[in-house]
């Protein structure tokens, strides 16, 4: 059965219709991969003596042990934010003869062939080789890489854990926030030494392989927690269930004060709010907002001036940059419906807009309390905020252009890469680098007044001609309306 369920999606990766489309991201995603397998081969042979230079009195393998911890809750941040539970498409077989636990069980059993699992092996194999040769015995070696092994499983299943009950929040990330954020301040004020703990666990467990018994059986129970979340979820008819919930009208009358996209500013509205993937964003503003924080304070930060624009143009961008990156994936459930009715694709477009730079200039005026850490960090930021307006939507809004990958807007919120394309990744270059690198290179060269006045000139420049360039970005839309219709009607 087993051999069948590979078989199936094998040819459905193959058949599909996006498999030729994802086919460059899929070998940008191949690089990463063997990028990182050689970094962790290259740590794995070079951490030995690099720790025997820099502490030569202390036992290399009990400090490696020590490390563990920040390890552990650094790999649940990370598979949190990367890592999802491998699917099939179930529904075709859930009228057939065949068990469920079948199904679940080979779904469970192909997350622990992920990526994630091995690549830990390319740095602890190495390691442990060099242990051996520096006289360590080789069981207690072996049996550390065994536990290592087990642990890296009982995170893999811990992080799907967290995942079931971060999608039932609507603070999505707030699970992973309190474990992480909980377990790293009971280790940093003292309160429970966490990483004392498990590396004492972890050198008991090679002083007495018995003790690898202790990870076998919380990783049966990790296992067992998720095959019952996932069996209790497997009905055919779990699907046709609709969550039945009070709407929240709100008060939109404000927005017909900006004419013929009134009715598309209320939808987007309304769609940002009444949905999981959007609403993730009104939260993604307060981060925005508060991001500047996380460097002005710091004396270190306080003369490289580079670092406001890119501050400035995060904070005051957040919601453009989140935002504008899925135009128009975002309708692409009724994107059809959307197409056949008559309106106006420039109406459409501009409401997109003006609610873009609604959002610069309120993120703006609420930033505007960092002028405490500097004069010149408000001046940053307001040249940052109009570069925004007038460069970055509309760069945004040209590369939505390109945008063919369908949105469901009810799955969950944290870090959703479905409807990720290429061109995600290739617009943070205009976006961020280009105003960062323009700026550094005449700041250097120049001056810091020549800099920022560069950066306003670009974005006025853009509000100047921004009726000329919308008509361009809506005959692009215009050009490519019917794949986009054949793309976003595409079973994802």
């Amino acid at each position: 059965m087993i051999k069948r369920f590979l078989n199936l999606e094998w040819k459905q990766y193959f058949r599909s219709s996006y498999w030729q489309k994802n086919l460059a991201l899929n070998i940008l995603l191949i690089f990463f991969a063997l990028y990182f397998v050689v970094i962790f081969l290259i740590m794995g042979f070079a951490l030995y003596p690099i720790l025997k230079k820099m502490y030569p009195d202390n036992d290399p393998f009990v400090m490696v042990n020590g490390f563990l911890f920040f390890w552990i809750i650094g790999d649940l941040v990370v598979r949190f934010f990367f890592q999802k539970l491998p699917v099939m498409s179930v529904k075709p077989l859930l009228h057939l003869p065949i068990k469920r636990g079948t199904v679940v069980n080979y779904v469970l059993g192909k997350s622990a062939v992920s990526f994630f699992n091995f690549l830990p092996l390319f740095a602890i194999i190495p390691f442990g080789i060099i242990l051996i040769t520096k006289g360590y015995a080789a069981t207690a070696v072996i049996t550390w890489i065994f536990a290592i092994i087990l642990i890296t499983l009982i995170i893999n299943f811990l992080n799907f854990i967290i995942e079931s009950l971060s999608s039932k929040t609507e603070l999505s990330f707030l699970p992973i926030i309190v474990l992480v954020g909980g377990l790293y301040a009971l280790n940093y004020f003292e309160i429970i030494s966490v990483a004392s703990l498990i590396a004492s666990g972890v050198t008991a467990i090679t002083e007495n392989p018995l003790f690898l018994l202790v990870l076998v059986f919380t990783l049966v129970v990790l296992y067992s927690i998720n095959y019952k979340s996932l069996y209790q979820k497997l009905y055919l008819d779990a699907s046709l269930k609709t969550k039945v919930q009070e709407v929240n009208a709100s008060n939109l009358e404000w927005t017909k004060h900006f004419g013929d996209v009134a009715p598309f500013m209320q939808l987007d509205l309304k769609l940002i709010w009444r949905n999981k993937r959007t609403k993730s964003m009104v939260w993604m503003l307060i981060m925005g907002l508060f991001y500047g924080l996380f460097f002005y304070p710091q004396p270190i930060y306080q003369d490289k001036e580079i670092l406001y624009v890119f501050v400035g143009i995060f904070s005051t961008g957040i919601f453009l940059i989140n935002f504008g990156q899925f135009i128009p994936a975002w309708d692409s459930g009724y994107y059809k419906l959307l197409m056949s009715q008559n309106i106006q694709y420039k109406d459409f477009l501009k409401s997109k807009f003006t609610l873009m730079s609604i959002s610069v200039v309120a993120l703006f005026i609420l930033g505007i309390p960092y002028v405490y850490f500097g004069w010149k960090i408000l001046i940053v930021h307001f040249a940052a905020a109009i570069y925004n307006i007038g460069v970055n939507t509309h760069v945004i809004l040209y590369g939505g252009s390109f945008n063919r990958k369908k949105i469901e807007l009810d799955k969950k919120a944290a870090f959703n890469f479905q409807g990720t394309g290429a061109v995600q990744w290739i617009i943070g270059i205009p976006l961020m680098i280009l105003p960062m690198a323009l700026f550094g290179i005449l700041n250097w060269l120049v001056s810091f007044e020549v800099a920022v006045a560069v950066l306003l000139a670009l974005g006025i420049t853009g509000i100047v001609f921004h009726t000329k360039i919308m008509t361009f970005i809506t005959n692009r839309y215009l050009d490519s309306k019917y794949k986009m219709i054949d793309a976003f009607s595409q079973d994802t």
